[in-house]
Parts: C-alpha cells; sequence; structure tokens
C-alpha cells in the first residue's frame, strides 16, 4: 500500500478480503497486496489441485495471510465469513470482489438450468451479499475501498468473436454488476469508493490457461485478437496494475468502471482516411 494509504489507515497494516483468491487474477492481486504491506484474507472453493501452490506462495507472508475456504454462494456461509476474517485480523478496509463463474458456450453447449443458475449465484447474488456483510466494517477504517470485477459480456453479451466465449446468463449477471456498482457507491460513500474493473479477454478469464481458450480454433483466436484494437490479450500483471491503481492512486473516484478490454468493445474497426471534403 501507499504511504498516503496507510497514513489514513493511522498506521496500522490495513487488511484486505480477496475473493477467489486460489489462482489467476485474485492470486495475483492478493500477492500484490501482500506484497505491498497489506494483510490479506484468501478466499477459494473448488480447484483444490491449485491450493498447495496457494498456500506456499502465500506462507512467505506469515501470520498476515491466512485463507478461508468457503462456498460464497451460499448466503449463510457468508454471513460467518465476515465475522471470522474479523475475529482474525480485527479491520477491513478492502475488499476485491472477485468471484464469478462463467460458462463458454464451446465449452458448455446450450445452457441447463444448473448451469445458469450457478452463474447468476456465482458472478452476481455471492458479490451482492458479501459486499453488505463487509459494508459496516468498510465503513468502520474510514477508508475503505471496494473493487467490483466484472466483464465486458456486459457490454457485448454473446455477439461478433466472443459468441463462444460469453454466454447469456453471464452477460446479464455482468451488466446487472453495473448497476450494484453505482448503488453502492452511494450507500457506502463517504467512507468507502466502490469501483469497478470490467475485463475483457485476459489470462486465465477467458483467455489463455482457460479451457474454453484450449478449445478455440486459431482464426477463432485470431478474430478475437482482430476484434481488439491493441491485438493482444490482457495478463495478470496488468489487472493487478488497475487494481493498485484504484485503491492507491483515485481516491476521488467512487461508482466508476474502468473497461480493461485492450479496445475490444470499440470493435476494432479502423478509422477512414479524412476525405478531401467538397468545399
Amino acid at each position: 500500500m501507499s504511504a498516503a494509504v496507510l497514513s489514513k489507515m493511522g498506521g496500522e497494516a490495513p487488511v484486505a478480503l480477496v475473493l477467489g483468491a486460489i489462482k489467476g487474477i485474485g492470486k495475483g492481486i492478493g500477492l500484490d497486496l501482500a506484497r505491498r504491506g497489506c494483510r490479506v484474507a484468501l478466499t477459494y472453493y473448488d480447484w483444490e489441485d491449485e491450493l498447495p501452490g496457494m498456500q506456499a506462495d502465500f506462507a512467505v507472508f506469515g501470520a498476515n495471510a491466512d485463507i478461508f475456504q468457503v462456498d460464497l454462494r451460499d448466503c449463510e456461509t457468508v454471513l460467518r465469513l465476515i465475522p471470522a476474517v474479523m475475529a482474525r485480523f480485527g479491520r477491513l478496509d478492502i475488499l476485491i470482489n472477485n468471484i464469478e463463474r462463467g460458462g463458454w458456450p464451446v465449452v458448455h453447449g446450450p445452457y441447463t438450468a444448473a448451469q445458469w443458475d450457478l452463474e447468476i449465484e456465482t458472478t452476481l447474488r455471492a458479490k451482492r451479499w458479501v459486499f453488505e456483510t463487509a459494508l459496516p466494517h468498510l465503513k468502520e477504517s474510514g477508508n475503505g475501498c471496494v473493487v467490483n470485477l466484472s466483464s465486458i459480456a456486459g457490454l457485448v453479451g454473446r455477439s461478433g468473436p466472443a459468441s463462444l466465449i460469453f454466454n447469456d446468463g453471464y452477460a446479464a449477471a455482468n451488466r446487472a454488476v453495473g448497476l450494484l456498482t453505482e448503488s453502492w457507491a452511494r450507500v457506502a460513500a463517504p467512507e468507502v469508493r466502490v469501483n469497478e474493473i470490467m475485463l475483457g479477454l485476459v489470462a486465465t478469464r477467458h483467455a489463455a490457461m482457460t479451457r474454453g481458450w484450449g478449445l478455440l480454433e486459431p482464426d477463432q483466436k485470431q478474430a478475437l485478437l482482430d476484434h481488439t484494437l491493441l491485438g493482444r490479450t490482457g495478463t495478470i500483471d496488468d489487472v493487478v496494475k488497475a487494481v493498485r491503481f484504484i485503491i492507491d492512486e483515485a481516491p476521488f473516484m467512487s461508482g466508476s468502471v474502468i473497461r480493461l478490454d485492450g479496445g475490444y468493445v470499440l470493435g476494432g474497426e479502423k478509422v477512414a482516411p479524412m476525405p478531401p471534403g467538397v468545399l
């Protein structure tokens, strides 16, 4: 954390709760916060084959990091998570709302009722229950910060090259996250800032190191890259830097959405040369 953020927290090391931290983006954010002096509470539920690596990576921070296994789809379990974090660390300053489950059409095919419910429960409902339970403690910090992680699926839906990536329910849930970000920024102010990072195609989420990406044909991957102005997919480090900016460098920003997509939503279309005109 920056010296400015720490000073506003009375010099005591702030505490961050990072959801979905067993691998990928959540793990990257958790490690960055811990390296910069934050105490971190980290959650996971499945992907238990990744657990030994997670434990080893955070073990170097000793008592400043703790791992909680919790099914965030279970609202009663969420109600127990926040008190457990408070009992462990005594405060809560930062919430990284990184919890989602997106069913790739290329992987799952047509929806089943169970798949639809899983995406809504994980991507949308879990975020809400964690925020509501954490809010009183975030307010007590006096300088709280919430970062919601969402997807550009909420803007583009199941369309264009991303039709193989973004399912309808997942897209609908992510559009709803934007509404929650705005509402939460209002109810949390002025003690807590709430902002959102809307991700495009990023490694471990809709790009490399996912099963779905491996199922795409080379021409399908190229179509996605051609639709992205920067011509590449994002990295975990790209996301970590954006989260760091919101926490450390944006004290006057709340209720905002950063679209971190390399220009995918703009479509990759080129600007035509300026015509000579007729006058």
